[in-house]
């Protein structure tokens, strides 16, 4: 970049991205045949259109945890899921209400780190038969207690008019405004938090 490029505030599109909150769309679900994926994917569509922040997935089942109190914590995945956790600013967590909470996994993924988590902004998009509201309100109490402060916005996406047979994604258009208003959210708490860590 040039000397007038600086002064005017122009930059380059690798500084661009370096100067940009990175927020980790968190998969919460590790089973065969699970949808999150498709969730997390449709999110990170709309995500990328904005231009506000650099947004990956962030698949759980990508680091093979073992169950908390198992291990010594010498796996690798456990120190791969920290560094990737301590390299984001925020996150987007996508949740599926199992026996009125989220799943085992999500809690397991979740409780290998600490303060990795903290001072950070988290949105969450659910889904279940009542929306995953009863998840999402669980998940809100533990992020609590690691310093995550969540978001008010929270689509809720519903099984019986979002997915066909429970297993192909097909968002209603009106969850598209919920989505963008919860990104807005995550990404302006994002970066005031950034400035505590």
């Amino acid at each position: 970049m040039g000397f007038m490029d600086r002064l005017f505030g122009k930059e380059t599109k690798e500084e661009e991205k370096m100067t940009k909150l990175n927020i980790g769309i968190i998969l919460g679900s590790t089973r065969e045949g699970r949808v999150s994926p498709q969730v997390g994917e449709w999110v990170k569509s709309i995500a990328d259109k904005r231009g506000d922040a650099n947004y990956e997935i962030v698949d759980i089942a990508d680091y093979k945890l073992p169950f908390l109190g198992t291990t010594d914590g010498s796996e690798p995945g456990i120190a791969a899921w920290n560094e990737k956790l301590n390299s984001l600013d925020g996150f987007v967590f996508i949740v599926q209400e199992y026996n009125h909470s989220i799943t085992g996994a999500l809690k397991n993924a979740i409780d290998f780190a600490r303060e990795a988590w903290n001072n950070k902004a988290a949105g969450i998009v659910s889904y279940g038969s009542t929306g995953g509201a009863r998840a999402a309100e669980h998940l809100r109490g533990i992020l609590g207690e690691l310093l995550v402060a969540d978001v008010r916005v929270h689509p809720t996406l519903s099984l019986f008019t979002d997915f066909e047979n429970g297993t192909v994604f097909k968002p209603q258009e009106l969850h598209l405004t919920n989505v963008n208003a919860m990104l807005d959210q995550t990404v302006a708490w994002s970066g005031a938090l950034k400035t505590l860590r």
